[in-house]
């Protein structure tokens, strides 16, 4: 069955970065668009970014833009959100997500990671 772990979150600082991973099995990894979504206390899951087949061709949300960066190794089945230049309001649970279609997600989910930016 599809299988979505995350982890690299935690605490850190307005101004910090922190590097998520999430690694998948159960499908065919290299065929699938893969997307981050987040979501924070009392507000809806949101999109935050996407990534292609190949890696070549990626998209973010306008509150991410310049300082998200989403990439992907197939090789070993996982895909990335390095996160610089964090704000207080970029503190949710963030979520891997297969299959991702435009700024929808697809049906599988991993168990997410909190980040949580803070002085």
């Amino acid at each position: 069955q599809v299988q979505l772990v995350e982890s690299g979150g935690g605490l850190v600082q307005p101004g910090g970065s922190l590097r998520l991973s999430c690694a998948a099995s159960g499908f065919t990894f290299s065929s699938s668009v893969m997307g981050w979504f987040r979501q924070a206390p009392g507000k809806e899951r949101e999109f935050v970014a996407r990534i292609s087949y190949s890696g070549i061709n990626t998209y973010y949300a306008d509150s991410v833009k310049g300082r998200f960066t989403i990439s992907r190794d197939n090789a070993k089945n996982t895909v990335y959100l390095q996160m610089n230049s964090l704000k207080p309001e970029d503190t949710a649970v963030y979520y891997c997500n297969a299959g991702t279609s435009g700024k929808v997600p697809g049906r599988s989910w991993g168990q997410g990671t909190q980040v949580t930016v803070s002085s």
